[in-house]
């Protein structure tokens, strides 16, 4: 893993990409000023953390993020707290989730959540530190059930990502990081099914005009129609640098 960067252990998104593992669904490694967050650690995101290589190392991360409670971002949470804490043995770092992972039909069982050394509930508008970065959670999204994205703040670089949510007016506005990240579910909007598409990601990479765009989180319309190309497309429509993300894919920070 790169000082300074994000691994991406997983580019799946929604339920056939993930439960036949077209693409793996580990979630996102971030190493930001020294600072190591595991995001939504899918099926798979020990085996991929421990097989990546160089090895990420789960005992040195500093804390995990759910940004919703759905499987495919959640399914080794309780895996990976295990394991961030050395077995329980070592009480350390963050558990950051909206509430409705812990309250309702939890994700986070009771049995581990005493393993860390805290656990912190996500909201709208909330502001966050780890180690020496911050983060924030601007809006709820519009998902079905409690969802954020992110604005990771560092010394020299902000980190956006956009998470599981239908586009609504105005999401652009919340996510002005140097870096974006988008979950791109959907090749076209589909009315009664609450994820982004590659029209929506377009309206705001445009609009937003990020240094670097990566599209990930791929269904199966988005992964047929070979993301890599649409990505390159989009980048010379736009005069943007936009990529499509690949399982194992690593992007460095300034």
């Amino acid at each position: 893993m790169i000082m300074g960067g994000v691994k991406f252990l997983g580019t799946a998104g929604a339920r056939f990409t993930v439960t036949q593992q077209i693409r793996k669904s580990g979630g996102l490694w971030i190493n930001l000023d020294e600072t190591n967050i595991l995001l939504d650690p899918g099926p798979g995101s020990l085996v991929r953390c421990l097989s990546s290589k160089p090895r990420l190392d789960p005992r040195k991360l500093d804390a995990i993020i759910l940004s919703h409670r759905h499987i495919d971002h959640s399914n080794d949470i309780n895996i990976m707290i295990e394991a961030m804490t050395n077995g329980g043995s070592n009480k350390k770092g963050i558990v950051f989730a909206p509430s409705d992972t812990l309250d309702v039909d939890p994700v986070i069982l009771h049995h581990f959540r005493g393993y860390v050394k805290e656990i912190q509930r996500l909201r709208e508008g909330g502001k966050y530190s780890i180690g020496n970065i911050s983060f924030d959670t601007p809006v709820a999204h519009v998902h079905g059930v409690e969802t954020y994205g992110f604005n990771f703040h560092g010394r020299n670089t902000t980190l956006s990502i956009i998470t599981d949510t239908k586009y609504f007016d105005g999401l652009e506005k919340y996510y002005t990081g140097d870096i974006l990240v988008i979950n791109v579910v959907l090749l076209k909007p589909k009315e009664n099914v609450m994820h982004l598409s590659l029209e929506d990601a377009a309206r705001i990479i445009e609009r937003n005009k990020p240094r670097l765009s990566i599209l990930t989180h791929f269904g199966m319309t988005m992964i047929q129609a070979k993301p890599w190309e649409l990505a390159e497309k989009l980048s010379s429509e736009l005069g943007l640098e936009v990529v499509a993300a690949r399982d194992g894919m690593e992007i460095e920070l300034p």
